[in-house]
């Protein structure tokens, strides 16, 4: 984080860039010696004895994945949690990460405060450190980028490849609350009360990523996939990957109060929750033997497991594909699978 040329006067206050990382950054990076205290080019971390080392990057973009108003800390939090999600879907400890903040110009010191203490407050929640980064000024939108690095036993983390026909398609907590988040923000869910519109928008803001579970996963499951890009789609990689198809029960994916609520007005809108993404929930797939121990687990940590389809050989022409079936076991077709970058 430390690394010269990037930027000279990033913020309007006239705080140069090595200030800037002594005063908010450098004290996340206390406790883990390979950091250098970021006052080095690069960091060193090892995985623990008999681990492989795990690393995941995701960026989000300001106008993208957050709007220019919302908090600085919560914008921290989504921004480090993208991560660790993809790293708890894969079966992996998270230890530290890295973080690039590309910023507008008249970013006030203020705001990077606040950001740095979004950090600090997921840091002591999923027991991370920050180990580096960059900071460089944008004349687009805020973007920010993280790459996670965590432990995970060797030749065990949990692949999009290895699901089996007649596996059972499981999916933790709820679906599409993000997204109808996203559309409260924008005015668009209008039947939503006042309760209710504020969860989804939670939702939106901060995820919860399924650390605790993850890890927990190794050995019962045999593919998993952080649902980011949307359920269909994201069930879609995994069956690509395994050279199967799946089937998926509508009425079976668990929804919250709130989606339910938005359903009942505008039942096209289950499209939209299937597909939104954003959710941050664990998508796997498991034999039949392995429901009495992922219930088990589901009752101990407190995070709801939902059986909702199950996959199957391909049918010639369906290699790869989600059908998803409503409560008459009539097909849904929709417009689009999940979200794309481009």
């Amino acid at each position: 984080m430390a690394e010269r040329g990037s930027i000279k006067e990033m913020l309007s206050g006239g705080v140069s860039e090595f200030e800037l990382i002594a005063r908010y950054f450098a004290p996340l990076a206390r406790g883990f010696p390979g950091a250098f205290s970021l006052l080095d080019d690069v960091a060193l971390i090892a995985p623990l004895p008999g681990h492989e080392l795990a690393a995941k990057t995701d960026a989000i973009v300001g106008g993208v994945h957050f709007l220019p108003d919302d908090p600085p800390e919560l914008i921290a939090r989504k921004a480090l949690r993208v991560n660790l999600s993809d790293l708890a879907g894969k079966g992996v400890v998270p230890r530290a990460y890295m973080v690039d903040l590309m910023l507008p110009e008249a970013t006030s010191e203020q705001w990077v405060a606040d950001f740095a203490r979004g950090l600090a407050e997921d840091q002591e929640e999923y027991g991370v450190h920050l180990i580096g980064g960059d900071t460089n000024a944008t004349r687009g939108p805020a973007a920010i980028a993280v790459m996670a690095f965590g432990d995970v036993p060797a030749g065990r983390m949990i692949k999009r490849s290895g699901a089996r026909a007649g596996d059972k398609v499981f999916v933790t907590g709820t679906i599409g609350d993000a997204v109808l988040g996203l559309e409260a923000l924008r005015g668009e869910v209008p039947e939503l009360d006042a309760n209710a519109t504020a969860f989804v928008i939670d939702r939106y803001r901060l995820p919860r990523p399924r650390v605790g579970l993850g890890a927990k996963l190794t050995g019962l499951v045999n593919a998993a996939i952080d649902v980011s890009d949307g359920l269909v789609a994201d069930l879609g990689h995994i069956c690509e990957m395994s050279g199967l198809a799946a089937l998926i029960d509508a009425p079976s994916v668990p929804l919250s109060t709130a989606a339910r609520a938005a359903v009942a007005k505008r039942p096209g809108r289950i499209e939209t929750l299937l597909t939104g993404g954003d959710d941050y929930e664990i998508l796997f797939t498991a034999g039949p033997n392995s429901t009495g121990a992922l219930m088990e687990l589901s009752r101990v940590l407190n995070v709801p497991i939902t059986v909702i389809g199950q996959m199957h050989s391909p049918s010639e022409g369906v290699q790869g594909k989600v059908t998803v079936l409503d409560e008459r076991g009539r097909r849904l077709v929709f417009e689009r699978e999940g979200w794309t970058h481009f």
